[in-house]
């Protein structure tokens, strides 16, 4: 059995790609992605359920509504857990000059970590909608925009107007990682996101770099993209996402390393991995239990 604190998942569940290896069941086309969580939750590896948890990637780029939230929630056991992303809106200071912004294009972002549109816009629905489901939120933060002189005051403001919760956050800016950053997060209580993507340093240096300490009694890892490869060259490469392609031997080697230390200290840990990590997520989870069984490498 694998150890209660430590949660595994993918980041997200609706891959075709997956017939035959997660799914079995016919689903009709239109009700697939909304239908197949309940599938998903219950898939076994070595006879015992994998998945504990799933990352809500699409929450990214709209709220769910609550009747969407608890159509999930639904189809779960009772001790699974739903991480969602908070809406951009929350998180990103201007929006991209791109069409689907529409009249925003170009535009500073007058939401960016205001916490009482955060509460109204996301984190009410959340707690109707999931309500024992929910797992930890996920604030990612893009590359740019987010400078560490004047986004780490703006967190540290943001964190204390939020209502407690169980928090997570993600950069992609590797300049903002250091002692003022988990200082902030140590203070409110929030989980820093060990992300393996594209301009991120590796997992071990990311840890290091916090003190060799998680900033608070939970721990989240999120397995994006190989480093130094491409959010569009990782699709170009592995879709339709089928089977394992490039394995990652040094990012699985730094999430065992974390995962053991999440254990020794009675952490929890939730480790999320994306297809785009090494071509097929459930066998990504599928290797780090298989090295769970192994004895750690000096």
């Amino acid at each position: 059995m694998l150890p209660e604190s430590v949660r595994l998942g993918t980041s997200s569940w609706a891959y075709e790609g997956w017939q035959g290896q997660v799914y079995h069941r016919s689903y009709a086309k239109h009700r697939f992605s909304k239908d197949c969580l309940g599938e998903y939750a219950v898939y076994t590896y070595r006879r015992v359920p994998l998945f504990r948890a799933v990352g809500l990637d699409h929450s990214f780029y709209r709220p769910p509504s609550v009747s969407q939230l608890a159509h999930y929630a639904a189809q779960v056991p009772d001790d699974f857990h739903i991480c969602p992303k908070v809406w951009e809106d929350i998180t990103i200071p201007a929006y991209a000059d791109h069409p689907r912004y529409g009249d925003r294009a170009g535009k500073a972002n007058p939401h960016f970590l205001d916490a009482a549109w955060c509460d109204e816009m996301v984190l009410r629905p959340l707690r109707e909608g999931l309500g024992l489901h929910a797992g930890p939120l996920i604030f990612e933060f893009q590359r740019y925009g987010g400078e560490p002189a004047t986004f780490l005051p703006a967190l540290d403001r943001f964190f204390s107007q939020l209502p407690q919760g169980r928090y997570a956050v993600e950069i992609r800016n590797p300049f903002i990682l250091g002692p003022r950053y988990a200082g902030i997060l140590r203070a409110h209580g929030v989980a820093h996101v060990y992300n393996h993507w594209t301009a991120m340093p590796p997992l071990a240096t990311q840890h290091e770099k916090l003190g060799g300490r998680f900033t608070t009694p939970l721990a989240v890892v999120r397995l994006l993209t190989p480093l130094g490869l491409t959010h569009a060259r990782a699709v170009e490469r592995f879709a339709p996402y089928r089977a394992l392609a490039v394995p990652q031997p040094k990012m699985r080697a730094d999430v065992l390393a974390l995962i053991r230390q999440a254990l020794d200290e009675q952490t929890p840990i939730y480790v999320l991995a994306n297809n785009r990590a090494e071509g097929n997520a459930p066998a990504t989870i599928q290797a780090l239990v298989d090295g769970m069984d192994s004895p750690a490498k000096n």
